[in-house]
């Protein structure tokens, strides 16, 4: 699978369902798992490879690793019942989704001895109160990566994007609607989770009239970036920031000064699990200070664990991309639960990519 994190929102659940409804017959396979074995599902590229190492030599727990590459297939294989899942790793708004539908178990904090490490500012969050069933293991946001090779010009937020002629065919959107509709309500200073008919039809103008601009609509935007095939893309931190480091520095993260997606990733057991004693005892070592460290460095996201930030290195200390200070960070939101109006939003995604 790409390295690309994808963020697809939940107006793909169904195309989900159906794509991955035949991995129920492979799942099945690791029901009564032995008690020394635990199965973590998580984003590809997404773990410090040392962490698992650690965790087996300590514990003697095997860990199996399995990728998803979206919040959508790892939802639509729990509804399809796979069972072969002890510990998963949703973003936010699918930790809501998920305990709605009754897909998650509650957690034993009794058995996690380094929740009380954690950074309280991303605890008892809205789409999860109290932490009932999810802890956070990272954070970031979703900004603009643009190639400084191909394009040297102003760019600080969506303004310098949208309309701009020497972009025209050079830069991509995400293929998410929440991500993308939202950035257009936020170009025009509209809070990204406005239900408002008025304020939807503003966005889907925007958007319209950057339709012929924008080279595509991807959930993969970094290769293009990096290989200049493209010089702007909308775009997730983690993936901007490995690709900056991967290109020695020629891929800059901006966050756009109308305002960005602040989102936080999480660990929480399926109501299937197998190896429940086993799932704690890996999400306890995960949120771990070391393990939390080794997560940063290799991954390039915002820790969970507050007692990281003064032990990194100083050049990560000092990333402004990765650690934005308390101003832009009050320009932030979460992506919340919009219940039926999220209909709305998918027919105006579905009119936009058609042009209608």
């Amino acid at each position: 699978m790409s390295t690309t994190k994808w963020k697809l929102r939940l107006g793909f659940v169904f195309l989900a369902l159906s794509a991955f409804s035949g991995i129920v017959a492979c799942t099945k396979k690791n029901e009564g798992a032995s008690s020394r074995v635990v199965n973590l599902a998580i984003w590809s590229n997404y773990l410090s490879p040392e962490t698992i190492g650690l965790f087996q030599k300590k514990t003697g727990i095997t860990v199996r690793v399995s990728n998803f590459s979206s919040n959508e297939e790892l939802l639509a294989k729990l509804q399809a019942g796979a069972s072969g899942y002890d510990v998963v790793v949703p973003s936010d708004y699918m930790v809501f989704a998920m305990s709605k539908l009754g897909l998650l178990r509650g957690l034993d904090r009794g058995k996690l001895a380094n929740f009380s490490q954690l950074d309280g500012k991303l605890l008892d969050k809205p789409y999860d109160p109290g932490n009932r069933f999810s802890v956070p293991y990272d954070w970031g946001t979703t900004g603009i990566a643009v190639n400084r090779t191909l394009y040297r010009g102003r760019l600080t937020g969506w303004k310098d994007v949208f309309g701009n002629p020497a972009l025209k065919g050079k830069y991509t959107l995400l293929d998410d609607v929440r991500e993308t509709l939202g950035a257009a309500l936020r170009s025009l200073g509209l809070g990204q989770n406005s239900i408002k008919p008025e304020d939807l039809e503003k966005a889907k103008r925007v958007l319209m009239a950057v339709r012929t601009e924008v080279k595509g609509f991807t959930s993969e935007p970094m290769a293009p970036l990096a290989s200049g095939e493209t010089a702007v893309a909308h775009a997730y931190m983690s993936d901007a920031l490995q690709a900056s480091r991967s290109s020695g520095g020629k891929i800059e993260y901006i966050i756009p000064e109308e305002g960005a997606t602040f989102w936080i990733d999480n660990l929480v057991i399926p109501a299937g699990a197998a190896n429940v004693e086993q799932a704690h005892a890996l999400i306890d070592f995960m949120l771990d200070a070391g393990s939390n460290l080794a997560t940063v460095k290799s991954v390039l996201v915002a820790p969970a664990n507050k007692n990281v930030f003064k032990i990194l290195p100083p050049e990560l200390q000092a990333n402004k991309a990765l650690f934005p200070s308390d101003d832009v960070m009050k320009r932030m939101e979460m992506i919340q639960d919009i219940g039926e109006a999220l209909a709305v939003w998918d027919r105006i995604w579905t009119e936009i990519k058609a042009g209608i």
